[in-house]
């Protein structure tokens, strides 16, 4: 057969550097990639030369939610090394996976988490088996410090195990079924070259499987030429872009639950070898002790590196694993007891109180690295309308900014700055300001830091543009989705029509009046309720300055907030117990709203 299948763990340095060798030696006529395929026709933008992390941001919104993918890459991730190791050798290099916003992917924040869950029970024989903590020192054990010769063979045997006893489910097998056509055309179109398939190794025993024989129709697919790439349903829309991604994000100590813990610890052991990344990352440790203040010495530092290489013996290791470093780390530096397990004895994010020498061991290994694009990336229009936005309005600069909310310039500014608020765009910090629609503030006052040294901002702009191609309308969305979230939480919904008038688009942003009215009808809190409508009431009575006075948006909101009011507060009657303050403020509200509110309240 001309297919050669590589099973690969995401973000493996051992796997990356399989795929590489398999392709530099097949010289293949396809490279088949797991990615979305409706990026093949962009792979170009993929290939610029970017300084990775980075990662392809694939949004779809249809009308009530904005569902949102990542599919990240760092410089040792199998499917980067196949897409470059593809280019060079000469072959038509495809991603071959579903879209993310099909129903088979629409849930997942992560097309490369992995599918540990499932097949839990064969690796814990393994685990009982190697005697380790957990899959990610087995993965160390079996594959990334190991001989590498008969890589291929103990990753087919470990993938086949684990596939073997898991329960795949419907969307991994509708992805399956479609990678799967897409091996059989280019084993088609190849012409008897080979053809290299490179997927996350709980796929491969079932693509195997799949194209061993004919297609569902009895034959070939590639006969029909390659497999369509589908298309958004009616009434909706997507897109992708590619964003800066960083260590932090792909790291399992914070949460990330796919491919390696640790990614500077893989990075380093991609570029320097085992022996490499365990000396540089020692140091790494020394130093950000040191920094902090944390008493380390030259015999400390002799006494971890002797310790790491003894446990490397000891474990039967041939260069020191991951665990090896930290764990003789520990041992020479750390003198107390310890309140709670090692972190890299499980998966997960570090708990509160850890060892400050902990602490700094996962920080080094974890790294601060953040990819960079190439500048002839392209970006959503929301980048560029907010680059043109700061820039006119006078916030491309950082330091303090006050601004006056009775200027209309001012209010631009304020309104801008709240946009960017709501989208979570990191650098626009307001110190001070109205807080709510009777506060009788005429100033804001905000923080601005213009660099963006990390590359959070960009990262945050680019996939806050799956929200809308200006600062308004992506601003109304995220509030729209925000209220649809509140459902019956009066005070929710209320903080999110504040933000509108923040923002000034309270009367843009149809969604939220929708679910205030949705939400109220359905409440039963009356606190809330009142509270809700003092802030509302408040809102279109006095605030000339921030434009919702006489709002028809917030007009709605009073009808709907004292209609139902007074019915919950129907029949009610004194008693001798403690009056209750919430109640009592709820009646002053309905009542202010019929005093002050009748227009809106008959127009309702």
């Amino acid at each position: 057969m001309a297919v050669t299948f590589v099973g690969v763990r995401h973000h493996s340095p051992a796997c990356a550097r399989l795929v590489r060798e398999t392709i530099e030696r097949l010289r293949p006529a396809h490279v088949l990639v797991e990615g979305p395929v409706d990026f093949t026709g962009r792979l170009d933008e993929l290939l610029l030369g970017h300084e990775p992390p980075v990662a392809i941001f694939s949004y779809h919104r249809d009308g009530d939610r904005v569902g949102r993918c990542w599919t990240p890459f760092c410089g040792y991730s199998p499917e980067w090394i196949a897409l470059h190791a593809g280019r060079a050798a000469g072959a038509d290099v495809r991603f071959v996976d579903l879209p993310a916003w099909h129903p088979a992917l629409a849930d997942r924040d992560n097309r490369y988490a992995d599918a540990e869950k499932r097949y839990a029970e064969a690796t814990g024989r393994l685990l009982r088996e190697f005697a380790v903590d957990n899959t990610d020192v087995l993965w160390d054990h079996l594959v990334e410090i190991a001989d590498p010769d008969g890589l291929a063979e103990r990753l087919d045997a470990y993938f086949d195990l684990v596939r073997g006893e898991a329960d795949a489910g419907a969307d991994d097998a509708a992805r399956e079924a479609y990678m799967a056509r897409w091996v059989r055309a280019a084993e088609a179109a190849a012409g008897g070259r080979p053809v290299v398939v490179v997927t996350g190794g709980f796929h491969t025993p079932a693509l195997r499987a799949l194209t061993a024989g004919p297609g569902p129709d009895g034959g070939a697919d590639g006969g029909a030429g390659w497999p369509e790439v589908p298309e958004p349903p009616d009434g909706s829309e997507g897109g992708s872009f590619l964003v800066p991604y960083s260590f932090r994000r792909l790291d399992a100590f914070t949460g990330y639950q796919s491919g390696m813990p640790s990614p500077e610890y893989y990075e380093r052991l991609w570029a320097d070898g085992p022996d490499g990344a365990a000396a540089a990352l020692t140091e790494s440790v020394v130093t950000r002790l040191r920094e902090r203040r944390q008493p380390v010495s030259t015999a400390d530092l002799i006494a971890a590196r002797t310790l790491t290489d003894g446990l490397t013996r000891l474990r039967g290791h041939r260069a020191p694993a991951r665990t090896d470093l930290l764990d003789g780390l520990v041992a020479a530096l750390v003198a107390d007891d310890l309140d709670q397990r090692l972190p890299w004895t499980s998966r997960g994010p570090l708990g509160p109180g850890a060892h400050p020498a902990v602490v700094e061991m996962v920080a080094a290994l974890s790294g601060d690295r953040v990819g960079r694009l190439h500048p002839d990336t392209p970006a959503p229009p929301l980048v560029h309308h907010v680059a043109a936005e700061l820039e006119r309005l006078g916030l491309d600069q950082s330091g303090p900014l006050t601004v006056k909310l009775t200027r209309p310039r001012g209010l631009e500014r304020s309104r801008a700055l709240h946009r960017l608020r709501v989208l979570r765009i990191p650098g626009f910090e307001r110190e001070s300001g109205p807080g709510s629609g009777a506060d009788q503030v005429l100033d804001e006052r905000w923080r601005i830091a213009a660099a963006d040294p990390r590359g959070d901002r960009e990262a945050a702009l680019i996939e806050a543009g799956a929200y809308g191609p200006t600062l308004a309308d992506a601003a109304a969305a995220v509030l729209d989705e925000r209220g649809a979230r509140a459902g019956t939480d009066v005070a929710g919904l209320a903080d999110v029509l504040f933000d509108a008038a923040l923002c000034g688009c309270a009367d843009q942003s149809g969604g939220v009046a929708a679910s205030l009215a949705a939400g109220i009808a359905a409440a039963s809190d009356v606190p809330a309720l009142g509270a809700a409508l003092d802030v509302v009431l408040g809102l279109w009575r006095h605030d000339r300055v921030l434009g919702t006075a006489g709002s028809p948006a917030f007009g709605s909101v009073i009808t709907e907030c004292t209609d139902r009011l007074l019915w919950l507060l129907e029949g009610t009657l004194g008693a001798p117990a403690p009056a209750d303050h919430g109640r009592v403020r709820a009646d002053a509200a309905d009542r202010d709203a019929l005093r002050a509110a009748s227009a809106p309240a008959d127009a309702g």
